[in-house]
């Protein structure tokens, strides 16, 4: 052991020896551990939850996929607004055109059936009608909701589709000779005297073992959604509730900046606003319903209504409730700062509709993956949550008061917002038209929403070859990323872009960690 007391990789006490360790089990962790196995690596998963899966198996388990790569790549370019290199995107734009294919390969170890459908990206930006997605329409014999009692999310087709992609995953690595080790954090990388990564220190529940890797580690752990103290360094805007998984707090990050690891896309997240939880232990927000995306330029859809609006805590309407990709930046308004009150005037903000909207759809999405929690999803079940959130109000006056804001303020928002209803046009923010629905008959309804992250992209640099770089733009030797481990998307974020860095990043990362010659 050196000074500091981490080991120089030169011991010759090892507890454990295997080729190829990966950190975290979700898709990406997944497919690293089958890419490294099928090219003859001796492979350890380590998960530090009791139950695989991450932030992965809360998602919709829709893939992106693209038909062109050249297309792809100058959307992806568009996207990330000169903070990813085009030798990094260029690698996922082909990834997505070959992504079908893998995963219908995987399929077979299940007997699963795919869906695969065009779906262009979320900006007019060139290139978006190249784009589709992926994914597991059915798994025989294949109960969710009884094989993943700990995950819940926000409608139960989405649940579904999300956990039988993971059941494809899981089915693929119990039939391949792949350890698994659950509720075994890594706690730090050892390495030899080039920095290059020669071991994992875990701690398992039979005590720290000190595990030997003779070609290398991939760090497939996720982001730093669920770490608050990350996010009081990076992000302006405070609190953000986490949205569904707890295990992201940031230790693949951290491990990574131990051995010189440069970091992109820290300030990004995936985000939307949506409720605190009536019961103060629990451990996350809840999101909203879903709507349905919108691209600038584009007829939105006649049939999605939104029945509310945003008002901030002086009663004034400040933002485009819908924007085109809902659950991706609508917190971003929310992050304003008023230097003239040192406070966060959005944050809370109040969402408010009225009597005739009442009703209109379930407004809450619980989503987690998490064996202390349980939900089922039903009619009376939403309702009950709803009704603990939602207050009402029988006046405007009323209303004003319970938000704490001036009247004439409010009364103010409520009949400028009706007016733009009556017009047919938001000339304020730009929402979409058709989604407009009036605030004018009592009673009135109000929540505090907050801002909500799903996950986080930023985290350590890393190449075309999934390598992650130091801050002289150099490989730290033997060290991989893959997924949400330091994403790709630096501006905007394609819907079900994370799940294709998941598998391209996971393939590319599980091949070439596998292909280095061991360390002896």
């Amino acid at each position: 052991m050196g000074d500091d007391g981490q080991s120089d990789g030169t011991s010759d006490h090892w507890d454990a020896t295997f080729d190829v360790v990966v950190v975290g089990y979700g898709y990406a962790g997944a497919v690293a551990a089958i890419e490294a196995c099928d090219r003859g690596s001796k492979v350890l998963i380590i998960e530090k939850m009791p139950d695989p899966g991450g932030i992965s198996i809360c998602s919709g388990g829709n893939v992106r996929t693209a038909e062109d790569a050249e297309l792809a790549f100058a959307y992806l370019k568009q996207t990330c607004a000169g903070t990813t290199p085009d030798d990094v995107l260029r690698v996922l734009a082909e990834g997505m055109t070959e992504v079908v294919d893998y995963v219908e390969t995987l399929a077979k170890a299940s007997g699963a059936t795919l869906d695969s459908r065009k779906a262009a990206g979320n900006y007019p930006f060139p290139g978006i009608d190249t784009f589709g997605y992926v994914s597991v329409g059915a798994v025989p014999d294949f109960d969710p909701a009884a094989s993943y009692r700990h995950v819940s999310s926000y409608l139960p087709i989405h649940r579904a589709a999300g956990v039988r992609l993971f059941k494809v995953m899981e089915d693929n690595v119990a039939q391949r000779d792949i350890a698994i080790w659950l509720e075994a954090p890594a706690q730090r990388l050892i390495t030899g005297a080039e920095n290059e990564v020669r071991g994992v220190m875990v701690a398992t529940k039979d005590g720290e073992r000190k595990v030997k890797v003779r070609r290398g580690v991939v760090l497939a752990c996720g982001g730093f959604e669920a770490s608050a103290e990350i996010q009081r360094q990076h992000w302006q805007e405070k609190p953000i509730l986490l949205a569904a998984f707890r295990g992201s707090t940031g230790d693949g990050i951290r491990m990574a900046q131990d051995l010189g690891a440069d970091l992109w896309h820290m300030w990004n997240y995936h985000g939307t606003y949506g409720f605190k939880h009536p019961d103060p232990d629990y451990p996350y927000g809840i999101r909203l319903k879903r709507l349905p995306d919108w691209i600038p330029g584009r007829p939105p859809r006649n049939d999605v209504k939104m029945p509310w609006i945003l008002v901030d805590q002086h009663g004034r309407r400040f933002m485009n409730e819908y924007p085109p990709y809902l659950q991706d930046t609508a917190q971003r308004p929310m992050s304003f700062f008023d230097p003239i009150t040192q406070s966060y005037p959005r944050i809370p903000a109040y969402l408010l509709f009225d009597e005739a909207a009442h009703g209109t759809f379930p407004l809450c999405s619980p989503t987690f993956n998490d064996r202390d929690l349980s939900f089922e999803y039903s009619p009376d079940a939403l309702k009950e949550l709803e009704d603990r959130i939602v207050q009402r109000a029988d006046s405007i006056a009323e209303l004003a008061a319970r938000l704490r804001v001036e009247e004439t303020v409010l009364a103010a928002s409520l009949k400028r917002w009706n007016e733009l209803c009556a017009a047919g046009e938001d000339k304020d923010f730009g929402r979409p038209p058709p989604s407009m629905m009036k605030l004018a008959t009592p009673p009135f309804y109000y929540a505090e929403v907050w801002p909500i992250c799903s996950n986080t992209h930023g985290g350590p640099v890393h190449n075309a070859r999934q390598q992650i770089m130091n801050v002289y733009n150099e490989p730290i030797p033997r060290l991989f990323a893959a997924g949400e481990m330091g994403g790709v998307f630096g501006h905007l974020y394609l819907a079900g872009g994370n799940m294709a860095e998941c598998f391209v990043g996971g393939w590319i990362a599980g091949r070439q960690v596998a292909d280095l010659e061991p360390w002896q």
